[in-house]
Order: structure tokens, then sequence, then C-alpha cells
């Protein structure tokens, strides 16, 4: 549920048949996996561009800053050919104008020291803006997370929905904050150095340009040649980040069944692919730079050679060029090619932020959970009466899971779901909390479709007691303040008394402010399950489900809670899904669900008279107890 009481109530992600899933390989998920959809390096770049064009003040001031930086730059060439022209010979004796050269000099000095300390402040600027960028990326992703249906984070990896969170977000952080001022630098050197190029001659100018159709083809082709190593490369990063997450959240299954070499072997296997993808992609974005210097090498040499030639041999369309001319335009062609080199050398890391940009917005394309209920209702308004009517379901097409499915249950009504594994028990949970829609038929809650409920207004008015219980990383107190947000300590210590979850609460040194481990792996899962349950009492919802909500405990404790739960379950209507056929006993009705329909209904006594679904289900159960 996605509000403050009933987010206990989300189930961990179900496959079909109400089975867990979303953290495997299996499934539709095991099918997707290594399917690469053509991509948009345009549309990508320009909504990171939106997003690094939220921050305009620190642009305007970063493109300040680095007009000053370029300007002081590129006037040291010009200053040095200056000096060296104070250099001359006449009448076969060498003349140096010092006054001049020190002028000169001093002034290189200065734009120096000043350039230095610009560059200073452009750092701090281009970190903030790249902060800033992936901040606000960083949370709209994570609002886009929270608004995503239960069906996505079923069908995706949750070890690669988090990569996307944590090393893509950062590699466009880290692109940003590199690339930014360099690509703004880039532009402006390289027209102020095609201009003072032209400015010492036109001729020369054009010469400087002849590697620039080269350059513009080499680096085209190598791009679309790398692209796709940098994008598989991340693919497999989200796999990875798939596998470790598995291995800590499942460790104690993978010790129990001795599958420590396997899991080690499955994780070695897909490293071993994610090193030659990288090594890959690392050769490739490597050979832009030396491809790129040669051809800024191949400039100065035609540079200087023409260069040369015009010195010795003037001619009338040009200006009269000087040694220091000369000297002048050999650094401006250094100029001129050296923010291509550096976009170059930076190709690699620009590619993997658009890799992981693309995977970003992803996500953020995926469509919202569907909400179109616009009933003017509230939760006090609900009685709790639920009708399901011909309600047909399949989590994959073709393999249905519910079949023309009818119940009625009416307001305070307790009621029982039975049936074997994949039955479609949990399954009629999920359309009930529309954490799934309805592929046919409908569900009404009194009188009034689901569907025009607004999902906060429906999902307020129930709570949930699952069998893996949901803990976060906060004190006791907040964990069952979790289900009411305005809940005072009296609250929550009378909802942990009528859980039976008081007791071994109170016996912690830190009592109700004592700090839960991860998941609450500090707490037995007993202890963890009352804690659930003290969640439901406190929350006081209109319609209370419990799926297996005391599987987890002893027998002594699940008399206790047994007793609480007739107090919790009095005027409220109840689900509960069970296969301790124990705990359902008193329900007002007890519902055997088969092959996605219900075989059967009635009480305890009236089922077992029956000798149907429900007496084989019952002498299975003892049975097995009696043996």
């Amino acid at each position: 549920m996605n509000n403050q009481r009933t987010n206990q109530g989300k189930m961990p992600p179900m496959g079909p048949g109400g089975r867990p899933g979303g953290h495997g390989g299996g499934g539709p998920l095991g099918a997707r996996v290594n399917r690469e959809k053509p991509k948009n390096t345009a549309r990508t770049l320009g909504r990171l561009l939106k997003y690094i064009g939220k921050s305009k003040m620190l642009i305007i001031l970063l493109i300040i800053i680095m007009v000053a930086v370029t300007a002081s730059d590129l006037a040291g060439p010009a200053l040095q050919g200056a000096a060296i022209d104070t250099i001359s010979i006449k009448n076969g004796q060498l003349s140096v104008d010092f006054s001049a050269m020190l002028g000169y000099l001093g002034i290189m000095a200065v734009l120096f020291v000043v350039s230095a300390l610009l560059s200073f402040f452009q750092g701090i600027i281009a970190a903030k803006l790249s902060q800033n960028t992936v901040y606000t990326l960083r949370n709209d992703l994570f609002v886009k997370i929270s608004k995503l249906p239960i069906k996505y984070t079923d069908t995706h990896k949750h070890g690669d929905i988090m990569s996307r969170m944590t090393n893509d977000v950062e590699n466009v952080s880290n692109a940003v904050s590199q690339s930014i001022a360099s690509l703004i630098s880039s532009i402006l050197t390289l027209v102020g150095a095609f201009s003072m190029m032209m400015y010492y001659g036109w001729v020369m100018a054009l010469i400087a340009c002849i590697t620039i159709p080269l350059t513009i083809l080499i680096s085209g082709n190598l791009a679309k040649f790398m692209r796709k190593y940098f994008v598989r490369r991340q693919k497999i990063l989200g796999q990875m980040n798939g596998q470790v997450e598995e291995m800590v959240t499942s460790y104690k299954t993978v010790v129990a069944y001795g599958k420590e070499r396997s899991a080690v072997e499955n994780f070695a296997k897909t490293s071993e692919e994610f090193k030659k993808c990288s090594i890959s992609a690392r050769v490739w974005g490597s050979i832009m730079g030396p491809c790129m210097n040669f051809l800024g090498n191949l400039q100065y040499v035609l540079i200087a050679v023409f260069g040369g030639y015009f010195v010795l041999n003037p001619v009338s369309f040009m200006r009269t060029l000087t040694i220091g001319n000369i000297q002048s335009m050999l650094q401006y062609s250094k100029k001129f090619t050296r923010p291509v080199n550096e976009i170059a050398n930076q190709y690699s890391s620009i590619l993997t932020a658009l890799a992981g940009a693309e995977r970003i917005f992803e996500i953020m394309d995926s469509a919202d959970e569907i909400d179109e209920g616009a009933l003017d209702i509230s939760v006090s308004d609900i009685k709790g009466n639920i009708e399901f009517e011909n309600m047909d379901f399949s989590y994959e097409a073709g393999e249905p899971v519910l079949k023309k499915l009818n119940l009625s249950v009416k307001a305070g009504q307790k009621v029982a779901i039975v049936g074997a594994t994949g039955s479609g028990k949990t399954t009629i949970v999920n359309l009930l909390t529309r954490f799934y829609e309805l592929d046919g038929g409908r569900i009404m809650i009194d009188g009034v479709d689901i569907t025009d409920i607004p999902k906060d207004t429906l999902r307020h008015s129930i709570a949930i007691v699952l069998q893996d219980t949901v803990l976060f990383s906060d004190t006791i107190a907040a964990n069952i303040r979790y289900g009411r947000a305005d809940a005072t300590d009296e609250d929550i210590k009378r909802a942990a008394a009528h859980a039976r979850a008081d007791r071994f609460i109170e016996r912690l040194p830190e009592g109700y402010e004592t700090v839960l481990a991860e998941s609450g792996s500090d707490l037995s899962a007993g202890q963890r399950q009352l804690l659930a349950i003290a969640r439901a009492v406190l929350a006081d919802p209109k319609i209370l489900i419990l799926d297996e909500a005391t599987s987890s405990v002893d027998t002594r404790t699940e008399m206790h809670i047994q007793q609480a739960m007739v107090a919790l379950m009095k005027n409220r209507t109840s689900l509960i899904i069970a296969h301790r056929l124990s705990t359902i006993r008193d329900a007002d009705m007890i519902v055997v669900l088969k092959d996605g329909q219900i075989s059967e209904a009635g009480n305890h006594e009236e089922l077992l008279q029956k000798g149907g679904e429900y007496h084989k289900l019952y002498q299975n159960q003892f049975a097995g107890i009696a043996t």
C-alpha cells in the first residue's frame, strides 16, 4: 500500500499464482534481461540537458568564468608571439627590446594567476552544478519508483533497479562534473582559437581546418562502434548487483542448501562477462584519444611547414608573417585541436553516463500505477461488504490463475481462504488491494466498484499482516507507528499489548526505542510477526487481511495471538489466508480454492461433513501430525 498505514501491507513481489518473485532470473524477467532495445542518444542527451538547465544561475556563472578563463588562455599565445618579436636582427646584430619583452611577460604572468584563480572557482561551480543535477535526477527517480505498479517490481530484478539509482546516477554525476565545463571551454576555445588564426591569416586558418573532416569521420565511426559496449556493460553491472542482492538477502537459504560454490560460480561467470565487456569498452574508448592526438600533431606539422614557407616567401593575399606570428599560430593550432582531444579522451565516460541516463529514463518512462478512482469517499464511509463478481485474472497471458470466481463477504464477517499452493489465495488479496488489475469481472466494496474508489482511500481502509514480515531499520515504536502516523506512544503500547508483543519489547534494554537491524533480522521470526500484528492493530482498519499471520510463532504464542485476533476482527471484515487449518475453525465461512475457482464453501463442520476438498486437506494435514 502506498501510504503510511498500509505500506506494511505491501506484499513482497508475487509471481504467477501468488508466489514470491522479482529477485530471480526466471519467468518473464529471465526472458528479458539480455534483450537490448534501440537507444535514442539524441533524446537522452536532450532530456539530460533539461535537468542540467534547471540550475540556470550556476550555468550562467560558469559560462562567465569560462569566458574569462578562455580569454586569458587565448591571450597567452598572442603575448608570447609579441614577446618573441621583440627579438630581432638588425644589420647582422641581435637586438632585444627588453622593456617591451618584460611588459609582455608581466602581463602573461598576471593572466596566468588570474586564470588559475578563476579555474579554482570554476571547479567549485562545476561540482555544485553536477550535484544539483543528480540531486534532482535521483529524487525524481525515487519518486517514480514509489509510483510504479507492483507488476514492475515483480518483473525486474531488484538489484538492477538499485543499480540505476546508484551506479547509473553516479556515472551521470561524474560526467556532468567533468564534462560540462570541458564542453563549454571547448566551444569557446574552438571559436576563439579559430578567430585568432583567421586574424593572423585566413590561409593558415584553412590549413588548420584540413584535419577536421578526418576528425569527424573517425570519431563518428568509432563512437557508433564503441557505444554498444558501454550500454552492454551497464546492463551487466545491473545483473551483478541483482546477484549480490540475492546472495545477501537469501544467504541463509544458500548456506542451508550448500549452494555457496554454485552462487560463486554464477557470480564469477557474470563478473567474467563484465570484465570482457569492460575491457572491450576501455580498449575502443582509449583508441579515440590517440587518433585525435595524431590528427592534432598532423595539423601542427602542417601549420609549421606552411607557416615557415610563407615567412620565407610572402604572398600578396596574406599579411606578412613573423616568427612570433608562426609561434602564436602553432599555439593556437594546439588550442584548436585540444578541445577535440579532450572530448575524445572523455568520450568513454560520456558514453557510460548516457547509457546510465537511458536506463534511468527507462524507469521514468514506465507507466505509473493507475488510479482512476474519483469518487468522493472517505475511509469512515466504508463498511466492509465485499463482492467478487466473475473475476478472471492471469499473471501471464494464457495462464489463468482465477476463472469466473464469485464470492460474497458481509461486513464484519470472518472468511478463511484455503487451497493448495498456487490455487490463487494470495492473488485475491493482490486484486482487492489493486496491486494488480482484473482481466475480467469486478470487485465491489459496499456496492461500489473499487476502481471508482481512490487507491489511497481503498488502501487506508485495509491492513495486511503478511507471512513474510516487512520491518524497517528504525525503532520498534516507529515500526509499529507505520500503521498510523499520528499515533501516540500510549497508542503504540496498547497495540503492542493487544498483539502480545509488549512482553518481549519491554525485556529489550531500550524497549520501544530499540533500533532494529535491516529487516528486523536481530529479532526472531515470531517476534517480527508480533510487531506486524501490532502495526495492524494500530491501523484500526475496516478490512483486515491475514496472510498466514501466525505461521512463524509457536503454538502457545499462537493461542495468545488468536485471542487477540478475535478482538481485533470484531466488527471488521476479515479475510484469512491459511494453510494451518487449526487456526480457522471458528471462521464464519471457509472458501476452498481449486484451479482458480471456488470448489466449496461453508463453515468448518459443514465442509468436514461434505467429505470434499476441505475434508481431504484437513485429513492430510492432521494425518501427518498423527503419524
